[in-house]
């Protein structure tokens, strides 16, 4: 029995990777008629039908700018700092990408849904990228040349070096055992231990500013008589470094919109390239300013967490709606922005989220399906910090977004309080109806309780929310470091047998 929650969703994707792989005059009709296009103008039509039909693959890139960063530096450098030189390493050296239509842009590997592997978490085998390439359902691609570069310059260097190896180098015997016949699953097979949620800061400060905050920390450091100040002084120039990294990961987009506006003949889409590459000199390094800068903004605060390691459930933006709101309302008093225009962003936005798979596991069977999707999940609605309700037109924007697009990912949840509005109610219901599983819904009134019971002010809780698939937690303030799932059917399976497994009759409980 699967005991993990990526079961619905696997079941979810497996039915549309049927569809698209399968039955191509069935993913047409999905595609124009599963959905309502009417609201949608042909950018982004276009994009949608791209994210629908880009094939899932592997990337090796990631991995060999890695393992050649790690053979000539480790042991140079202590830990953090390793770490955020070798993202800054990857900001430097992965392939931009900028496809055509794009107004949101940065993907995790060289186009969409291609997607790297992390081979310093857990190193995928030859057999497993074999089973990848060849599975009928969640098919990821790789080239014979690719698997033969893996096998020849990455999986000899991590062998014994991943931090899954050497976790299970440490762990007691009986803790071994019962993993091993399945009393707990999914231990770093994919990702990372921990995900998080962010608060407002990316849209109040540029990270030039965190770097000036930086600075002050270190320099206030008191190596006479804080025991811990060198470890402060590692994490702190590691954080540093990877500001650097983020900052130049985007100016490397900039450049490429420069480049591409001098070429492109559409000159509607030159001034297109030439606002990206704006944009992208402005933020991550810069508080944004606008619509558009606050949404590419987190883009590449996501892009950059998820290139660094593979944590479980991703990045989520917590409350998105909340967080533009005030960059929206500014630009259409000022007549900058229209409604029809920040809807565009905003699909945009989704898209480039559903372009991202989630890493493959290692240890893979070919029947088996693994979890396909990222877990960004939007919480829309709700009430803001100060207890006032938090539905905004943003909040509508979004939902006919969700309804419009009829994709993956990203996920969604609205959030209704005693202080909603019905028509936000009423408008998040128009949407769930259609049956697709989102949005979820969530009542402030009740988990901003549960927060404030485990300890939290009542003004992180009611900026909390849920994130991954249904954790609910103060965005901002706190990281979700989670790994494997209890399987509680197999746990009262073993009790009941006084401890033994059955079938095969080893003692592994009380």
């Amino acid at each position: 029995m699967r005991a993990d929650r990526s079961y619905l969703y696997d079941k979810t994707y497996n039915f549309m990777n049927t569809t698209h792989h399968t039955h191509s005059c069935v993913h047409d009709t999905v595609s124009s008629v599963g959905a309502n296009n009417f609201g949608m103008n042909d950018r982004i039509k276009r994009l949608r039908r791209q994210t629908f039909e880009a094939q899932p693959s592997l990337s090796i890139e990631r991995a060999l700018i890695e393992t050649r960063f790690y053979q000539e530096n480790y042991g140079k450098y202590p830990i953090p700092i390793l770490r955020a030189l070798n993202f800054l390493e990857i900001c430097k050296r992965k392939t931009i990408y900028i496809g055509e239509d794009e107004l949101i842009v940065g993907e995790r590997g060289p186009r969409p849904k291609a997607v790297p592997t992390f081979p310093e978490l857990t190193c995928h085998s030859v057999e497993d990228l074999h089973i990848l390439n060849t599975r009928e359902l969640q098919r990821y691609t790789i080239s014979q040349e690719d698997i033969d570069t893996y096998e020849r310059e990455v999986i000899p260097y991590w062998k014994g070096r991943t931090q899954r190896e050497r976790i299970f180098s440490h762990v007691p015997k009986e803790w071994k055992e019962a993993y091993e016949v399945g009393m707990f699953t999914e231990f770093m097979e994919q990702r990372a231990p921990g995900h998080t949620a962010l608060d407002g800061k990316v849209y109040q400060y540029g990270l030039l500013d965190l770097k000036k905050r930086i600075e002050g920390e270190l320099s206030a450091l008191d190596f006479m008589n804080d025991p811990e100040a060198t470890d402060k002084q590692e994490e702190l120039t590691a954080m540093s470094i990877s500001c650097d990294a983020a900052i130049l990961l985007a100016e490397r987009h900039a450049d490429l919109a420069d480049e591409m506006s001098l070429t492109e003949k559409d000159p509607r889409r030159a001034a297109e390239l030439r606002k990206i590459a704006e944009v992208c000199r402005r933020v991550p390094a810069h508080a944004p300013r606008t619509y558009w800068e606050a949404i590419q903004m987190y883009w590449f605060v996501h892009l950059g967490t998820i290139t660094e390691l593979n944590g479980w459930d991703a990045m989520n933006p917590g409350h998105f709606d909340q967080h533009l709101a005030p960059f929206y309302e500014k630009e259409i008093a000022a007549g900058t922005l229209t409604r029809d225009e920040a809807k565009e962003l905003m699909s945009c936005f989704f898209i480039k989220v559903n372009n991202h798979t989630a890493p493959p596991k290692v240890g893979i069977t070919a029947k088996e399906s693994g979890t396909y999707n990222d877990f960004t999940n939007l919480n829309i609605g709700g009430i803001r910090a100060d207890g006032s309700d938090g539905v905004s037109e943003v909040s509508y924007i979004m939902l006919e977004t969700i309804e419009e697009l009829h994709i993956l990912q990203p996920g969604s949840a609205i959030h209704v309080s005693a202080r909603t509005p019905e028509r936000f109610l009423r408008a998040g219901c128009k949407v769930i109806r259609q049956g697709h599983g989102y949005p979820s819904v969530f009542n402030p009134d009740v988990y901003v309780q549960e927060l404030m019971r485990q300890g939290k002010s009542l003004r992180d809780a009611r900026e909390g929310g849920c994130s991954g698939c249904i954790e609910v937690g103060a965005f901002g303030k706190e990281a979700y470091v989670l790994t494997g799932y209890l399987n509680v059917p197999k746990i009262l399976e073993v009790t009941l047998h006084k401890g033994v497994y059955p079938v095969i009759g080893r003692k592994v409980g009380l």
